[in-house]
This record gives C-alpha cells, structure tokens and sequence, in this order.
C-alpha cells in the first residue's frame, strides 16, 4: 500500500454496525433501482440499466448491505475514459431506514479507497443538482476529509435535457487524492 492509499485509508468515515460494504452482484440490480426510486432526489434510470451497471461497473460500484444481505445502499461510478485517474460517482443512495447515520459517506470512502487500491486514481467527479443539499454537503464533507479541492462548474444547462424542467447538472471535480511529490 502507498503512502497515498493508507491516508486514504484512514479518511475513510466508520461503516455503521451491522453493515458490509461489497462489490454489487447482478441479482442486486434491482434492489438498486428501488432504492434509486425511493430516493426522491435521483434521476431514475431503468431497472435493465442498473442490472447493466452491477455487472459491467461492480469494480467502481459499491453496496452496503445489511445483516441479511439485503443492499441497503449503493454508489455507482465509472472510470472516466478520457481521464482514466478520475472515478466519475454516478449515483448515491442510501435507503430511508439507514438515512442519517453516516451510510452515504461510508460508501463513498469505502468504494474511494477500493477503486484507489486498483487503480491510481487522482481524483472524483460528479455533478449535482443546485437544490440538492445533501448531495453538496456529501461531497463537500468528502473532500474536506480527504484534504482536497472542489471546483464547481455547470457541466450541463438546465435547457439541455429534453423533458423540460431539469435543474442545471453543476460538475463537481474533487482532487487530487493523493499527494504529489
């Protein structure tokens, strides 16, 4: 382990008891989607995606699952093709029943500090909904803990997506990660 994934290490924030952070299996893929639905701030995608995502993404995914082996919560992300030492977060949600103990953040780590142990990654992005507060908080917190910068900047105007009434997507690019020497 390098100096920069054991720092990473010890950011992460403490997996609330009971839970297991793993790689998603196809078979949660639809767990995922209802938790995605139950969110109330995610954009839905469809069930047939999420099943995609847990096979084709599981290494840069990660669910939380309960005693039961129930998912409970997930992230998904991707690395970024045109910047292969940028993990792209897709989507966070956590299941109202674990929401406000942590969970989101623990995953967030969690799947960080995994991706980070693989790959030499530099650093996350995402994008965010103005109106979603604690999405900005997450990553804000996210990026504290770890030491790094956030820039803000609006990837996609509101008037870009085709069903009308969507919130600009502000892109959110938090690094570096690791440090430089």
């Amino acid at each position: 382990m390098t100096a920069a994934q054991a720092d990473l290490a010890r950011a992460r924030r403490e997996i609330p008891k009971g839970l297991a952070l793993e790689a998603p299996r196809v078979e949660d893929g639809a767990a995922i989607w209802r938790i995605a639905r139950d969110s109330g701030t995610l954009d839905l995608n469809s069930s047939y995606s999420y099943l995609l995502w847990c096979r084709d993404f599981a290494a840069t995914s990660v669910v939380a699952r309960d005693a039961q082996g129930e998912p409970v919560g997930f992230v998904t992300g991707y690395i970024r093709p045109k910047r292969p030492r940028t993990l792209v977060i897709w989507q966070v949600a956590v299941d109202q029943a674990w929401r406000g103990r942590g969970l989101a953040a623990a995953l967030l780590d969690g799947l960080t500090a995994r991706v980070a142990e693989q790959s030499d990654i530099h650093g996350i992005e995402t994008t965010i909904t103005p109106d979603n507060t604690a999405s900005n908080k997450l990553f804000t917190s996210f990026a504290e803990r770890h030491g790094a910068a956030v820039e803000r900047e609006v990837l996609f105007d509101g008037c870009l997506f085709p069903d009308g009434g969507h919130e600009p997507e502000v892109l959110y690019r938090i690094g570096p990660l690791t440090p430089h020497t």
